[in-house]
């Protein structure tokens, strides 16, 4: 048989005596460090020193970019001259590639069609830029796409 539990009255939750403390509700300003004068005078501070850097940044800057733009100009015409020179030497190279591929075909003739000039109207002396797979006939497949990759997006 179970045993009686005494009976404990509940207690109930209430205030401490003499009552809660006030909720405190009036407006309590933030400290404040700076007054405005003092604010408005960091910025101008801040601002014409920022301007200033800036100037002396940017003096240098063009300084820069004058002395970039005048190497450019004169190393332009050298870079110029050495593509047109490695064009040359690239066709030299073909020529020299179709003579020892078809040395053994008899009746051709190296930069002709068995014999017979390619452009009859133009002077013999007259260079005619090649096509692009003209070109690079002799290269390997890698490179020439690396190229025509280059070409289709410049």
């Amino acid at each position: 048989m179970a045993t009686a539990v005494p009976h404990v009255p509940p207690k109930q939750d209430l205030p401490p005596p003499g009552g809660y403390k006030k909720i405190p509700f009036a407006y309590v300003p933030a400290k404040s460090y700076f007054t405005g004068f003092t604010m408005i005078g960091a910025y101008l501070a801040a601002t014409i020193g920022g301007m200033a850097i800036y100037y002396l940044t940017a003096r240098k800057v063009k300084r820069d970019e004058i002395e970039m733009r005048s190497a450019e100009n004169v190393i332009f015409p050298i870079l110029i001259a050495e593509r047109d020179r490695e064009f040359l030497r690239q066709l030299r190279r073909n020529r020299d590639e179709e003579a020892e591929l078809m040395k053994n075909v008899p009746g051709w003739e190296v930069g002709t069609w068995y014999g017979e000039p390619v452009y009859k109207t133009l002077p013999e002396d007259r260079l005619v830029s090649p096509l692009f797979r003209e070109f690079y006939v002799h290269s390997d497949w890698k490179s020439t796409a690396k190229r025509a990759n280059l070409k289709l997006w410049s």
